[in-house]
């Protein structure tokens, strides 16, 4: 009774076996579905890894890494950087092209302006050359002042005192060198020195510009001042050698030079007067000169 029981109990559990296997066999999954399932999987992986959006399509295939957002947003500040600096390079070239627009304006102003004074000076010049120049005054001397000697006249002086105190009603220039000539013979050797200075200044082409700068010499070489009146003596000569004093600078530029020691000196000065001038030279200073060879025993 036993053993029937078991056999059935058997046969029954194997009949139930039978559909169950066969049910098993009919829902196993396809590749498809499979397929599908795994997509699934992976999108879901990809929301986990790119929670801001999904990556390129080469993402996960390529060497390099996928575009993300804050790489493309990097990449417009570099940009937007780099279009700032362009803007500021620019923007620096046209000031720098104003400012020597400006510059060259300054400059060419500057010349004109340069250009114009000078004419202004060379008018003023010309016309101080052409028109009366005020006579200077001579301050009058203290009374505790000693007498001033009067220098020594010579043939020169007396021979050129008559045309050197000629009447100048009619030409200011003379009326201004017949003042310092006059200071000169006084013994007043600065006021003379000055007054005929404004005359050489006022009257650069007067013909008595000669007269003055030898004077000059003349008046320093009384005062003991050797070498001033050397350079005087030797400017008036090579700066006007026809001037009518020209000769006369250079006989007393010996004397200056004799006063200095150096006689040798003195005898090239006469010997270039005896060049130069030869029988042009006035009997006086020739006489003058000749005297003047034979104390500084010139050859």
């Amino acid at each position: 009774m036993t053993f029937r029981k078991l056999a059935a109990l058997a046969a029954s559990a194997s009949i139930a076996l039978i559909p169950a296997s066969a049910m098993a066999q009919r829902q196993a999954p396809t590749p498809e579905q499979r397929l599908d399932r795994l997509e699934r999987q992976v999108q879901q992986v990809q929301r986990q890894v790119f929670p801001k959006g999904r990556p390129a399509d080469t993402a996960g295939f390529s060497d390099e890494p996928a575009a993300s957002q804050s790489s493309v947003v990097t990449l417009d500040q570099r940009l937007d950087a780099l279009e700032r600096q362009m803007a500021d390079i620019l923007r620096q070239s046209e000031e720098n092209g104003n400012r020597l627009a400006t510059l060259q304006a300054d400059a060419a102003k500057a010349r004109a302006d340069q250009d114009a004074r000078i004419g202004a000076l060379e008018q003023r010049i010309s016309e101080a050359a052409s028109a009366p120049a005020p006579v200077a005054t001579v301050p009058a001397a203290p009374v505790s002042k000693p007498p001033v000697t009067k220098p020594k006249a010579d043939a020169t002086a007396s021979a050129s005192s008559p045309a050197d105190t000629a009447p100048a009603d009619a030409d200011p220039g003379e009326q201004a060198y017949s003042d310092g000539f006059h200071q000169w013979e006084a013994g007043q050797f600065d006021q003379a020195i000055s007054s005929l200075k404004a005359f050489t200044a006022a009257y650069p082409k007067h013909r008595r510009v000669s007269y003055a700068n030898n004077l000059i010499g003349r008046a320093l070489l009384d005062q003991g001042k050797a070498r001033d009146a050397a350079a005087v003596l030797l400017a008036n000569y090579r700066a006007n050698s026809r001037g009518d004093r020209a000769p006369d600078s250079l006989y007393y530029l010996g004397q200056a030079e004799i006063k200095l020691g150096q006689p040798s000196q003195a005898c090239k000065a006469y010997a270039e007067l005896d060049a130069v001038y030869g029988s042009k030279v006035r009997a006086d200073l020739r006489k003058q000169v000749d005297q003047a060879k034979t104390e500084a025993q010139c050859n």
